[in-house]
């Protein structure tokens, strides 16, 4: 061991084993510095420039193939790049998932039956986009012949190209979209290109895609339309085709509701207003509904809106749906509530099951929120429209609750910003804005 000391022992410490030691200490960073100088070397620095020139040279080149008329081209506003690399990423739906699993057990036939007397008989078909451009250009020309696609004057390279897209997009399962698709939010006249790829040929997937692309891309009176003239039709003639929706096009419900004012506006409102909503879509429909987050204000103005219009069966389906989210709606929304059912008391006919568990949800939820008028109004409605296994369990729920002022509730008001809903739906009921969804 004495040797083993001696062998190490340095009579000058620090002066030629600290160069030494120095020397190894410096040889890591010098070696790190070597390889960030190999991975920003000039020749890799020119190889990246050039890619980069390729790029913008392509991007240039297709930008113009699209946009030879650039007062047509108008860009709006920049598509967002996030979400054109995810829609670039999609792998599409399975064929073998053709439905949304679980909804058909939930319809009764004889609960069906009873709501097509509250159907419309005169409702006619609903509208697409191709009927709302077809009119504004033989408003225009009336050469156009009635039996023939009529096209819009448009440049004819803009013309073949959208045609082109419109025939990939009928066959397209899953991959990357073409980019002159995309481009289509940022383009002024937006509605008469899409015309030109012909949506209501679209595949499912196709319908997914552009869904969410237009959702993103496009603000929400425009996203109200396309939902309004594209994506409604679509899915009303799917469910009656075929008895049950596409998995695509139920996923791309889901994704619509990413703008709830244009969800209720484009597909909620529309499909109650037709007077041909069946159960069958309600239910499939309604489920949307249950299953994505929506925001108090949208919910609220959308019962507001619900409750005022005609009846059409099937709209009790949805009320008690909103009603279920457990709102702290204003009070406004719960006398409109309450005066869709008061509006029944002199009606003969036999309500259906739906409408009698929306009344029992909505005094369940509300009753010490409604006045004693009300709570009057909708016991005379029930001796006239009774149900017996839901009747008794109305009449118990309004009897075993307070009016409304005669003991506030703190902590229902101070989780709430009730008052600032009320102000809104005051000042305009329907203008309200987009908040992004979040899926429970």
């Amino acid at each position: 061991m004495g040797k083993k000391r001696s062998k190490y022992h340095n009579p000058q410490p620090f002066l030629a084993d600290d160069d030494a030691a120095s020397s190894k200490k410096r040889s890591k960073p010098a070696k790190h510095h070597q390889a960030e100088e190999k991975m920003i070397s000039s020749g890799m620095s020119s190889k990246i420039l050039k890619e980069a020139l390729l790029q913008q040279k392509e991007i240039e080149d297709e930008a113009r193939d699209e946009n030879p008329n650039s007062s047509f081209f108008a860009v709006e506003e920049e598509p967002a790049k996030d979400e054109e690399e995810d829609v670039d990423d999609f792998a599409g739906f399975d064929d073998t998932q053709s439905h949304f699993g679980g909804y058909e057990e939930e319809i009764d036939e004889e609960d069906e039956k009873l709501l097509e007397a509250f159907l419309s008989k005169n409702a006619g078909p609903e509208r697409t986009l191709a009927d709302v451009i077809a009119e504004k250009i033989k408003e225009k020309d009336e050469q156009f012949s009635s039996e023939v696609r009529p096209l819009p004057k448009l440049d004819t390279s803009i013309i073949d190209l959208y045609k082109g897209v419109g025939k990939l997009l009928n066959r397209y399962t899953a991959g990357k979209l073409p980019k002159a698709f995309k481009h289509i939010p940022s383009v002024q006249h937006w509605e008469e290109v899409l015309y030109l790829t012909e949506p209501e040929n679209w595949s499912p997937n196709a319908v997914y895609q552009a869904t969410r692309i237009f959702a993103s891309n496009l603000g929400g009176k425009k996203a109200e339309r396309f939902y309004r003239l594209v994506l409604f039709p679509r899915v009303r003639e799917d469910i009656q085709k075929n008895k049950r929706l596409h998995f695509a096009l139920y996923q791309t419900l889901k994704k619509s509701l990413y703008k709830p004012a244009a969800f209720f506006k484009g597909i909620l409102f529309p499909l109650c207003e037709s007077g041909t909503c069946n159960l069958r879509e309600a239910v499939i429909i309604g489920s949307i509904i249950e299953k994505v987050s929506i925001p108090a204000l949208h919910s609220s103005v959308a019962l507001l809106k619900l409750a005022e219009m005609e009846y059409c069966g099937t709209t009790s389906y949805f009320i008690k749906i909103l009603l279920d989210k457990k709102y702290a709606l204003p009070y406004r929304a719960v006398d409109a509530v309450a005066a869709h059912f008061i509006r029944f008391i002199e009606d003969t006919r036999i309500m259906p099951v739906i409408w009698h568990q929306s009344l029992l949800t909505f005094v369940q939820r509300y009753k010490n929120q409604l006045r004693k008028e009300d709570k009057d109004s909708l016991k005379t409605l029930i001796e006239n429209q009774r149900h017996k296994l839901v009747t008794p369990e109305i009449s118990r729920e309004l009897n075993n609750s307070r009016n409304r002022g005669e003991k506030e509730d703190d902590l229902m008001l101070i989780s709430s910003p009730i008052s600032v809903i009320n102000k809104t739906i005051e000042e305009d009921r329907f203008d309200i804005p987009d908040v992004p969804m979040e899926e429970d």
